[in-house]
């Protein structure tokens, strides 16, 4: 069996197992029958959801979305901020962006004003 070797892009706060953690997790999916690993045969056979779950069961689980605004009130940018700046803002956790332009709209402000 090929060495486990941790993604790159995980975050270090997500546990990744360990080669002999790997190998007990595999000798448990095959010693169950009833819940074998999908091959990419099974894969290639697999429908999504909606085609073989009724319409009011989609209905009822489907994710709410916001829809279309009628009126934009953000303008996609981008742009390009040192590293230290972002990292600051990052954190403080999620919302970051919308720290990120309270803080430019009191510049903006400031700079009018003064």
């Amino acid at each position: 069996m090929p060495s486990n070797r941790r993604p790159k892009n995980l975050p270090t706060s997500l546990h990744w197992p360990t080669d002999e953690e790997e190998a007990d997790i595999q000798r448990g999916i095959a010693r169950d029958p009833d819940n074998p690993e999908w091959t990419e045969e099974d894969f290639a056979r697999a429908l999504p959801a909606s085609a073989v779950m009724p319409p009011e069961f989609m209905a009822e689980h489907a994710k709410p979305h916001r829809g279309r605004q009628k009126e934009p009130t953000k303008v996609l940018v981008s742009l390009r901020l040192d590293r230290d700046v972002i990292d600051r803002l990052k954190a403080g956790g999620r919302g970051w962006q919308t720290r990120a332009n309270a803080l430019l709209r009191r510049a903006v402000r400031a700079r009018r004003s003064g």
